[in-house]
């Protein structure tokens, strides 16, 4: 039997009481500018360079391209986990490699591909990690730390789970826990590295809801994602990585073309017009 989806639990279990505030609150967002970066993880080989773009707070933005073209790697320096070796990344006009990490946890949250959570830690102790960089280390939660958290645990429907073991979910369940953490840390920026691994179509369309939810409310997304269409129906920019290098920035009408489809993934396909949506629906027909 399948899990519920992220609507039928949130139906079932109740939402949030009215006073509480939303995990999804309206935020004023941040421009994130990255400019002539150059990266990689030794020096003498650059994974990623030149790259150069600008994330727009209510807008989602998404890498997409071929294995190993620097996705991850990309948005590793957007986030402070890897420093490029030229060239800058910038969250309005403050250089985001020059904060501590305290500083920059409170501007930039990241759901990274892979997570681990420490064994034996609960769904509502690793959600509360999320408030940490808002609190002084000897303080503990306040009462707006303690809503926020349960906020984002209902906008995921994880609240029932919130006593259980991060090791006793199965990989959807712990996926929503994360993203809910990633709400809890209440950031202008956020980067999400595959925000739907593990998940079903019909919860990864949750999921991918609630991203655009995110945007709606003014915050800037930058997600990469495998599956090109929803890529196509979830972003308001797509930039098409082709090793190392940006082949593609616009709409996804504009980045999911024949053409760019052949020379990033060597994939013959037909790209036509979805008559009941923007996006371009994608028929594969082989390789190329």
């Amino acid at each position: 039997m399948s899990e519920p989806t992220l609507r039928e639990l949130q139906g079932s279990t109740g939402t949030m009481a009215d006073d509480a505030p939303s995990a999804l609150a309206d935020s004023d967002g941040a421009v994130l500018s990255i400019e002539g970066v150059h990266a990689g993880y030794d020096a003498s080989r650059d994974v990623i360079g030149p790259v150069s773009l600008t994330a727009r707070p209510g807008e989602t933005t998404t890498l997409i391209g071929p294995n190993g073209c620097g996705k991850s790697t990309l948005l590793k320096t957007m986030c402070r986990q890897l420093r490029p070796r030229v060239g800058s990344v910038r969250v309005d006009t403050t250089e985001i490699h020059r904060l501590s990490a305290r500083q920059a946890a409170r501007t930039v949250a990241v759901l990274p591909q892979h997570p681990t959570a420490p064994g034996n830690l609960t769904v509502g102790e690793l959600v509360a990690r999320g408030r940490h960089p808002h609190r002084p280390w000897w303080r503990g939660l306040s009462s707006a730390d303690t809503a926020r958290i349960d906020a984002a645990l209902a906008e995921t429907a994880t609240t029932p789970l919130t006593d259980r073991e991060m090791t006793t979910l199965s990989g959807g369940q712990q996926q929503r826990v994360w993203l809910a953490m990633v709400l809890a840390q209440d950031t202008p920026v956020v980067l999400l590295d595959e925000p739907s691994t593990y998940l079903d179509p019909a919860h990864a369309v949750e999921t991918l809801e609630l991203v655009r939810e995110l945007t709606r409310r003014g915050r800037t997304v930058v997600m990469v994602l495998h599956d090109l269409m929803l890529a196509g129906s979830y972003s308001d920019r797509i930039v098409v990585l082709d090793q190392g290098q940006i082949l593609a920035d616009g709409t996804p009408r504009e980045a999911l073309t024949e053409r760019n489809l052949a020379r990033t993934y060597r994939l013959r396909a037909d790209v036509l017009d979805d008559p009941h949506g923007a996006a371009p629906v994608i028929v594969p027909r082989g390789t190329c």
